[in-house]
């Protein structure tokens, strides 16, 4: 069966890149350590490899690759926000999938990847994992079945609650830090710099369904969002107000207090 493997080097990548056949379908899941919503699509895609054999030439290749650590990777990709799916052949990107919807994962690597072997008849039905993910909402849907507008609202607000939380400093803009696409997002990044801020981030251009739906979750219709510990702080104004207030106000957060801490540890 296939596995999820993780590319350490921008050499690496750029070597498998080069020596995988034409055919061979790479499917690279952008991560980031402080993203939860990561560490389950890594163990959906584990599941999903493990259904793939392992042939010559290989038919399909898991990899997982840190998206800050090799930014220029990321770059490369246009890796916005993490979870983050890319699917390569022969060097051509054939599909992204942004977020951490197991459902559209599944569908689009099924979309481009020849259907793995059907296993043995079993009367125990699928291993612990899998039926585990199949429950999780990783089983492949037949048919398209109307989704209850409240239900839909709950998982989003579910799916917002990880995100927020994601990191202990959270910003939700439109662009990415090193390319913001708004003045007021612009400000907010060289403000988290200025302060030395150790903090994730969520380009929300790039997922409508969190754009729409934080706004509400927030009560806050405007981007950029600040929030720390898992609690909105609010938009540039208020940001600014908080550190007028108090000059220290991100001193808790900043890469000095991580390697204090650190040290203590």
């Amino acid at each position: 069966m296939s596995t999820l493997s993780e590319i350490s080097s921008v050499d690496e990548w750029q070597q498998l890149l080069t020596s995988l056949p034409s055919s061979t379908l790479l499917i690279a899941s952008f991560h980031a350590p402080w993203a939860a919503p990561c560490a389950q699509m890594a163990t959906v895609l584990s599941t999903l490899a493990s259904e793939y054999p392992v042939t010559e030439p290989p038919s399909t290749k898991w990899v997982s690759i840190n998206a800050e650590d090799l930014s220029d990777i990321s770059e490369t990709y246009d890796v916005t926000a993490v979870p983050f799916l890319v699917l390569i052949r022969g060097g051509q990107v054939l599909e992204t999938v942004s977020g951490s919807s197991a459902v559209k994962v599944r569908t689009a690597i099924e979309r481009h990847a020849q259907a793995p072997e059907a296993p043995a008849a079993s009367t125990t039905g699928p291993s612990a994992s899998l039926a585990a993910i199949m429950n999780g909402d990783v089983a492949p849907q037949k048919e398209e079945t109307p989704v209850d507008p409240e239900t839909a609202k709950k998982e989003l607000f579910k799916r917002l609650e990880e995100l927020v939380k994601a990191a202990p400093v959270m910003l939700f803009m439109k662009g990415t830090p090193s390319g913001p696409q708004c003045g007021f997002s612009r400000q907010m990044v060289a403000m988290l710099r200025e302060h030395s801020v150790k903090y994730g981030f969520f380009n929300i251009l790039a997922d409508d369904e969190v754009r729409q739906g934080l706004k509400e979750y927030a009560e806050w219709p405007t981007y950029p969002q600040l929030w720390i510990g898992g609690e909105l702080v609010g938009g540039l104004d208020i940001v600014k107000e908080e550190l007028s207030n108090d000059a220290d106000f991100f001193k808790p957060y900043s890469v000095a207090a991580e390697a204090d801490k650190t040290t203590a540890a």
